[in-house]
């Protein structure tokens, strides 16, 4: 290891307590401890990298933890980056592995390959051959999942990799999600053995974004979408449950490890959980649902239909919790947004809410408990993508766990 060239700043400068039965979970924030295993692992490279940056953090407290970077060079006009990640659990070396070589994901390699992109096209998705494809990355969680884009002249394919028992989850959500009038990606092609889909893409414009730019979706073909969802006929032994206590129990360790020195954040918490522990332990699904419904997932279309993007996790839930998810998504652009996108955001949140407790004839106290607990999970994304205020942000959103709970 003499040869190592000297280790980049990691950015941001942050840091978590430390982790006990996790050894090495300090080193995670320490750049020079990350360089070091990056070359030990991969090689010392030649040239000096311009930057080391940490991605986002999926941690279990006391079990394991996933920490990605970005490792970014730059020659005169050109800059290249790649990612990487660092495995640590309980009892066991930290493992590490760069993108697109995945132990968990299979296919990935494969379908982020130009020429072995173009012979799983021929194979799994085409009726003719092709001969040249354009790969992208979309977004990679590394040990989760993959997107991907192939394009192959003026047609595009969204391509997800992802773990094998994931596969027949996806492709039985979809069937479900599509006897909606949600438009729903049609299903180009599969390939079992890899973990892979190729779906079409859909032309239209994120939800999200309109919101955020002050305009109005119409709320209320998301919600008759939403409730021919919630009552398609359904045999218990034929859906995966979603496990809310599961969900909820991880964010809760997180909470308690991270928040050790910050007593205010502690006092919420504390007042959070003596309501939503409860409600989560008796809490049971009611019907099928979507399970992690919010804004980023949904496409207007030009002809005002709605399309969804994302629908792995449907399956047997609440709902009340779609609606409360999508709303916890709302209020915490509201509150942590820019001016212009926090007013939107705010405006949308508020017809939207009220039009749902319209529609259903919900009791306002049902829909409060349950976007709390969204809210509560939500909480737990400045830790995942290490935001230099992150502990601001957790007693901010905390505190408004209670606000909700205290309507």
């Amino acid at each position: 290891m003499a040869d190592v060239l000297a280790a980049p700043s990691l950015l941001p400068q942050v840091s978590l307590p430390d982790d006990p039965n996790l050894g090495d979970f300090p080193y995670l924030f320490s750049g020079e401890w990350v360089w070091r295993a990056y070359c030990a692992s991969f090689g010392s490279p030649a040239e000096q990298p311009h930057a080391l940056r940490f991605r986002q953090l999926s941690y279990n407290p006391g079990r394991s933890a996933v920490a990605t970077y970005v490792v970014e060079w730059h020659w005169e006009d050109f800059a290249t980056q790649e990612q990487f990640a660092v495995e640590l659990a309980r009892d066991r070396p930290a493992r590490l592995f760069r993108y697109p070589d995945d132990r968990y994901l299979p296919g990935l390699k494969e379908v982020a390959a130009a020429i072995p992109a173009c012979n799983l096209l021929n194979r799994y998705v085409f009726a003719t051959s092709v001969s040249r494809v354009r790969v992208s990355l979309v977004r990679y969680r590394p040990a989760g999942h993959a997107v991907l884009r192939h394009r192959v002249g003026h047609v595009r394919f969204y391509v997800r990799a992802m773990r094998l028992n994931r596969l027949p989850r996806l492709l039985k959500a979809g069937d479900t999600a599509g006897q909606t009038d949600f438009v729903i990606p049609r299903l180009a092609g599969s390939w079992a053995e890899g973990g892979v889909v190729w779906l079409s893409e859909i032309p239209g414009k994120n939800l999200r974004r309109l919101v955020r730019t002050g305009q109005q979706p119409d709320f209320d073909t998301i919600l008759e979408n939403l409730s021919q969802l919630w009552e398609i006929p359904f045999a218990v032994d034929e859906h995966r449950p979603f496990n809310l206590r599961g969900a909820y129990r991880r964010a809760r360790r997180v909470f308690r490890h991270v928040l050790r020195d910050h007593d205010v954040a502690r006092q919420h918490l504390r007042r959070a959980r003596s309501v939503l522990d409860p409600f989560v332990e008796s809490w049971r699904p009611s019907s099928l649902a979507h399970n992690d419904f919010y804004d980023d997932q949904l496409i207007q279309l030009p002809d005002s239909k709605v399309a969804l993007v994302d629908f792995e996790e449907t399956g047997l839930g609440d709902p009340l919790l779609d609606v409360g998810n999508f709303l916890a998504h709302m209020l915490w652009s509201a509150t942590f947004g820019g001016e212009r996108e926090s007013k939107a955001s705010g405006e949308y949140y508020a017809r939207f809410r009220a039009a749902a407790l319209a529609r259903f004839g919900w009791d306002e106290r049902e829909l409060n408990l349950r976007e709390a607990v969204c809210i509560f999970r939500v909480c737990t994304n400045p830790v995942r993508h290490l935001a230099p205020d992150w502990p601001h942000r957790v007693e901010r959103g905390l505190s408004l766990v209670n606000e909700v709970l205290e309507r």
